[in-house]
């Protein structure tokens, strides 16, 4: 594992963590392991100390609402030749079932009851640096290391209430990376204390007033974020 930050916040009744991480690269079958055994110990080891802040967890998966974002490195198990020729013919599906992390969600492993939005784009390790040559079957330059394909930068989430409502490929010519860009919506409990319901009735005004279209009037709301 390389590193994680973890920052969390509250809003009304609604607690949220962000995870920002690099899980180690590889390119073997079976590294897979790995990076669970890397994931498992943020989930397991992170401690959010009380501070000011002390009606939010302490625990990552306490949380609400938890959104995950960052290098995961799992793997596609394809030959390149056989990747290269889906990624040409756009068979995402195809692809996706040697993916290691969408193997992972479904299996439940160290993920279990997280989720992520349909991939419709490239592995983000299909490029060379600073170019849009596919890293395919040729041979390796000297010194360099050959990594299998992977959608490496990668949006996660877990818990009721939070739905992803867009999810798209950015690009970067300074990296053979692709960064991806997600607009989510999530459900907010409405505060039970009467003094804050005064600043809960501003939010609601304010949503009404930036999306033209009045807001329910009951113990839930939305609000967008990137």
């Amino acid at each position: 594992m390389q590193g994680s930050v973890s920052v969390r916040f509250c809003l009304h009744e609604t607690s949220f963590c962000f995870v920002c991480s690099h899980l180690a690269s590889g390119g073997k079958e079976g590294d897979e392991n790995n990076r669970n055994s890397n994931a498992a110990e943020i989930l397991s080891r992170t401690r959010f100390s009380r501070g000011p802040l002390r009606n939010l967890p302490s625990k990552i998966l306490d949380h609400d609402q938890v959104i995950w974002l960052g290098d995961l490195n799992y793997r596609i198990y394809l030959p390149h030749t056989t990747t290269r020729s889906l990624v040409q013919k756009k068979e995402w599906n195809t692809l996706l079932e040697r993916d290691q992390l969408k193997v992972e969600l479904m299996e439940g492993h160290v993920f279990q009851g997280w989720r992520e939005g349909m991939i419709e784009f490239a592995p983000t390790y299909k490029y060379y640096q600073n170019s849009q040559v596919y890293y395919g079957c040729d041979k390796k330059r000297k010194g360099e290391k050959k990594r299998a394909p992977a959608w490496c930068d990668r949006i996660i989430w877990f818990g009721e209430g939070l739905k992803q409502k867009e999810y798209s490929r950015g690009e970067s010519r300074l990296s053979d990376h692709r960064p991806v860009r997600a607009i989510f919506v999530s459900e907010i409990e409405a505060p039970s204390n009467p003094r804050r319901l005064g600043r809960f009735n501003c939010l609601k005004d304010h949503l009404e007033e930036c999306f033209n279209e009045k807001v329910p009037c009951n113990v839930r709301t939305s609000f967008y974020s990137e």
